[in-house]
């Protein structure tokens, strides 16, 4: 463990660096709900034949696989560059990527306009959204945690972090706003279009800020000193393949505790009260709107317990931090039957709250926490690896095996599912290094 070399002052006021961090992730995460509420609700029927609607669901949300496919692309695409020519300019092209990808969506003719061309220009704009979320995380991540004070790593990583609750808040509200002031069929016929173009709002204000940071001084040190890698995506792979490893099952947990919450329970809530024929519940039966009510006070409680959770990993570290919060969040999966499943609106509240209070708390020290665990001529590329890596694993999953595990199994198969990705999660924890009093600048491969 290094200790810290003569202070620098960051560049870039706290402002620039949390606007300029925050907004892609803010996008990251509304994109997700938009384009999932899209899938189950208009795209089946928008851009898919109306033959058999089953078939037109099925390939509807299939779509929606493409994009983390897509991320351990964007990373080692926007990864390689941005070791190699800086984070400004990188996190530039990523945020474009992204968002232009998102507001063609928004723009895409119907099935009955363009016939097959629907489906796959569909396709290619879910994948151009896979490539630049791939690469904008560990851009955003970096801007913050190399911009940061010293000691402060770990409540500047929080920034970019915040984009989660702040994209789950306004994805659900827009979705509800379009529902709520044109009515039903009207958001399907075209009402959906408009969140999509709103994304549009957050890419100008994004890149206004981005175009305006100065380069983070850690990456000129490192470029100065002619530390600078041909291939650093390579590099990284070869030479540390094990932090790679370690970092994607950190952050496994995380993800599948997201989606579990986000994905998972809002089926569950929202499907007609019924039993499976291994005799489990398989649904709640509260209305839509009911839900994204509790989704939007879950949203606010997520970003109060993420902020809190950078000052906490300052002060105890990071790694025995997420210990204790991992702990918490295998208890939590053991106690999600006796939680869930006979719910009413007011327990899948309290288990809403609960599970994105842990969520907070696991997620926060993310962005401090990976890109702390390579050196700087690698650290973007690194970072986005083992973080998109875990989306595969911990978000693609989930969303495939939960709703089967509770047919067969019931919540004691979803909730020991939980924990089970909280024991890897912890194996990998214990197998790292503290990180919290690391110098950046001093970090070589």
């Amino acid at each position: 463990m290094s200790a810290p070399a003569a202070a620098v002052q960051p560049r870039n006021s706290a402002r620039q660096v949390a606007i300029a961090s925050l907004v892609g992730t803010a996008i990251e995460f509304y994109d997700y709900y938009i384009y999932a509420a899209a899938a189950v609700l208009v795209f089946n029927t928008q851009f898919f034949p109306k033959g058999d609607a089953s078939i037109a669901t099925l390939l509807s949300l299939s779509t929606l696989a493409l994009a983390f496919v897509a991320r351990p692309v964007g990373s080692a695409l926007f990864g390689h560059f941005g070791d190699r020519i800086g984070r400004k300019r990188t996190l530039v092209a990523s945020l474009l990527t992204m968002g232009l990808s998102t507001v063609a969506i928004g723009m895409l003719p119907s099935y009955e306009q363009i016939g097959v061309w629907a489906p796959i220009l569909l396709c290619v704009f879910r994948i151009g959204q896979g490539i630049g979320l791939g690469g904008e995380w560990g851009g955003a991540a970096l801007v913050a945690t190399e911009n940061a004070p010293e000691g402060r790593r770990g409540w500047f990583g929080t920034f970019p972090q915040l984009g989660a609750p702040i994209g789950l808040f306004l994805a659900n509200g827009g979705f509800f706003l379009v529902s709520y002031f044109l009515g039903a069929e009207t958001m399907v016929a075209w009402g959906w279009r408009i969140p999509f173009l709103l994304s549009f709002v957050m890419v100008l204000v994004g890149l206004y800020v981005r175009l305006n940071l100065q380069e983070s001084h850690v990456f000129e040190q490192a470029e100065k000193a002619g530390r600078k890698l041909h291939a650093p995506v390579a590099a990284v792979l070869r030479q540390h393949g094990r932090a790679i490893l370690l970092g994607t099952l950190i952050m496994t947990t995380t993800y599948v505790l997201f989606y579990l919450m986000t994905a998972f329970v809002q089926v569950y809530s929202k499907s007609p009260v019924g039993v499976s024929p291994a005799g489990h519940p398989t649904g709640l039966g509260i209305p839509a709107n009911t839900f994204t009510g509790i989704l939007l006070i879950g949203a606010i409680v997520f970003g109060i317990f993420t902020s809190l959770s950078g000052v906490l990993a300052d002060t105890l570290g990071r790694r025995l931090w997420l210990i204790l919060v991992t702990l918490g969040i295998m208890a939590f999966g053991l106690a999600m039957p006796a939680l869930l499943t006979h719910g009413t609106p007011m327990t899948v509240l309290v288990f809403i709250i609960i599970g994105l209070s842990l969520m907070g708390c696991t997620f926060g020290p993310m962005a401090a926490l990976l890109p702390e665990m390579f050196p700087t001529e690698v650290r973007y590329s690194g970072a986005s690896l083992a973080y998109n890596f875990a989306s595969i694993v911990g978000a693609s999953i989930p969303t495939l095996v939960a709703l089967d595990l509770n047919k067969n199994f019931g919540l004691w198969g979803v909730g020991l599912y939980l924990a089970a990705n909280g024991l890897l999660t912890l194996g990998a924890l214990l197998a790292t290094r503290e990180t919290r009093l690391l110098d950046l600048t001093l970090v070589k491969a």
